[in-house]
């Protein structure tokens, strides 16, 4: 069996669906089972009509779901049997009647909680695997729906549940492999259920962490991640288009990559894999030819001291300073204990005897963590920074890498520096208005010269 995921824009259309069926069928012999995200935007596009409800906005809300069932109905229509019609109309009529409820109720109410949150998002899920289920039919595939909220047990965290793993391994290998022998299996990435039952999901992105999931549970053999790009490159192409595709890479440089910003890959996405070994693959729907990107075990030997260059945006530095904390113990556990007890998580630390200087990227409680370590310390806030993060197990090798890339961004100013932490990642800290220079400096720097065996050569030249 196989584990094949498909985002959003893979899933958007009729059109995309179709290809997706194409892909699929062609790999129907390795027994896939499918994962799905919501089509399009269509997550985004709940959380505006919670959003609208509770502000009191009924017309527009109305409209809103209007528009969404009409998108999903026309989409569908099109890759749908006509066998299959009615249980089309059924089960988009029972749905969005459902969705229509529970959108009112929050307007009663006028408040947005977790718990409805992710009611409301797993509307996306819940539509598009069933659509596609029926699509695959339609195209000659003999497929079965299942509703991930009955295989994925997780905690009561809405919003960010963590999955109860035990229970879902249980769950998942009970119930696929025997539907898998004779039929694709279907279902929703992102969305899972408690033990008693009330929806959550895993967090933005978490039908990557889905598939991965259920490829551990039932011992895939491999787990495809599809998206709309040709896998991991050298650069974020929103900054520096051009990059090269990296054919093979290990699990602890993906998740370094994953966790500092390559949006092809949910960082919790490796963590069942890396523990079941199964290899990941990032491919791409529209260009299903290529080979994308390996993600295995061990690190693979190559000849370049980095594999890629990652980066995060909108990342606030955090600057702590007290004398009196001098010659004291205890400093850094009374900071981190206040970020802890706001759930705010630190990406990168620099200390010294009184002060700290550290990263994050979750800004929502910026203002009650300042007041907190204010009790105690001076503390200043500079914001629209970004993390810039080379990746590469050679780093760890290769002597002079911290020199390159002082000599390659001659003229841009680093505000924080860490290498250590992790042996193969060196990541430092520069105003967002620097990024794209420094990036393209680095990548000329690192990447002028690829070893063929790890990197697939794109010969476009960066503007």
């Amino acid at each position: 069996m196989i584990v094949m995921k498909f985002g959003g824009t893979s899933v958007e259309s009729a059109a995309a669906i179709e290809r997706v069926a194409g892909i699929v069928k062609a790999r129907e012999r390795q027994r896939p089972v499918v994962v799905v995200s919501a089509m399009g935007k269509t997550t985004n596009k709940l959380l505006a009509i919670a959003s609208a409800a509770v502000a009191g906005k009924r017309e527009e809300y109305l409209r809103q779901i209007h528009d969404l069932r009409d998108l999903h109905s026309r989409e569908a229509r099109r890759v749908v049997p006509l066998s299959e019609r009615a249980g089309l109309d059924r089960f988009l009529d029972e749905n969005f009647q459902e969705l229509t409820e529970l959108v009112k109720g929050l307007a009663v109410l006028g408040e947005l909680t977790p718990r409805s949150i992710d009611a409301i998002s797993s509307y996306g899920e819940r539509l598009s695997s069933y659509i596609v289920t029926l699509a695959f039919r339609h195209f000659d595939l003999a497929a079965e729906h299942l509703d991930s909220r009955d295989l994925i047990v997780t905690d009561r965290r809405h919003t960010h549940a963590a999955p109860l793993f035990a229970e879902t391994y249980r769950r998942l290998a009970a119930a696929i492999p025997p539907i898998a022998a004779k039929s694709v299996v279907v279902m929703g990435g992102f969305i899972g259920a408690t033990e008693d039952g009330v929806t959550t999901t895993l967090g933005r992105g978490g039908s990557d962490f889905t598939a991965s999931i259920v490829g551990a549970g039932i011992g895939a053999e491999e787990i495809q991640i599809w998206t709309d790009v040709d896998g991991m490159l050298t650069a974020d192409p929103t900054i520096l288009p051009g990059g090269h595709r990296v054919k093979t890479i290990s699990f602890a440089e993906a998740a370094e990559l994953a966790y500092f910003g390559a949006k092809v890959l949910h960082p919790a996405t490796v963590v069942p894999a890396v523990e079941k070994n199964i290899p990941v693959l990032i491919l791409n729907s529209r260009r299903p030819e290529v080979t994308g990107t390996r993600i295995v075990a061990e690190a693979v030997h190559c000849a370049n001291a980095v594999k890629s260059i990652a980066c995060k945006r909108q990342i606030a530095v955090v600057n702590i300073h007290s004398t009196r904390m001098l010659m004291a113990h205890g400093f850094l556990h009374r900071i981190f204990e206040i970020f802890d007890r706001f759930e705010t998580p630190v990406d990168m630390v620099a200390t010294s005897e009184i002060s700290v200087s550290l990263t994050i990227d979750h800004l929502e409680r910026l203002e009650e963590i300042q007041s907190e370590l204010r009790q105690f310390a001076d503390v200043e806030i500079e914001k629209n920074q970004a993390i810039v993060c080379l990746v590469g197990d050679n780093i760890r090798y290769t002597p002079g890498v911290a020199r390159r890339v002082f000599n390659a961004l001659d003229g841009i100013n680093i505000r924080m520096i860490s290498q250590g932490a992790s042996l193969l990642n060196l990541s430092f800290v520069i105003a967002e208005s620097n990024l794209r220079p420094t990036v393209a400096a680095l990548h000329g720097e690192f990447f002028s010269q690829l070893d063929d065996a790890v990197f697939e050569r794109n010969e476009a030249v960066h503007a």
